[in-house]
């Protein structure tokens, strides 16, 4: 199947996104907020714990880069976090404004939803040819 490596490589790319990101919000959490000059939350356990899970979801992303066919039926959790922190930012970022951090994250979690559905997709349609 064509799509089959360009959907590795898309999960590849997705676990070290979200990876960096959940390592740097659990174990750098003050420097990231002072790098971009963002008053921090009041207890740095409301970023550390969504941190923790952008790792397990990292490490999900990896079992589906590495056995895309035979994982597919992960790609829905991976969709439905793309959803949830959308939804959440684009909502914020529209009625009350967000801080410029969460933005670009935002942004490349769409191209990444969009390009979870597209695999999710394609992997269905090669199913269901074999």
């Amino acid at each position: 199947m064509k799509n089959k490596l360009a959907i590795s490589w898309l999960f590849y790319i997705a676990a070290l996104y979200d990876g960096v990101l959940g390592l740097a919000f659990l174990f750098v959490v003050k420097s990231v907020f002072e790098m971009f000059n963002v008053t921090p939350p009041n207890h740095f356990g409301y970023v550390q714990f969504p941190g923790a899970l952008l790792i397990v979801f990292a490490l999900m992303y990896l079992a589906i880069a590495r056995r895309p066919i035979e994982n597919r039926n992960l790609i829905p959790y991976g969709i439905l976090l793309k959803v949830s922190y959308c939804g959440v930012t684009f909502y914020h970022w529209v009625s009350t404004d967000i801080p410029g951090m969460w933005k670009p994250f935002t942004i490349a979690d769409l191209v990444f939803l969009v390009l979870f559905v597209w695999a999710y997709r394609s992997l269905g349609a090669s199913s269901r040819a074999v």
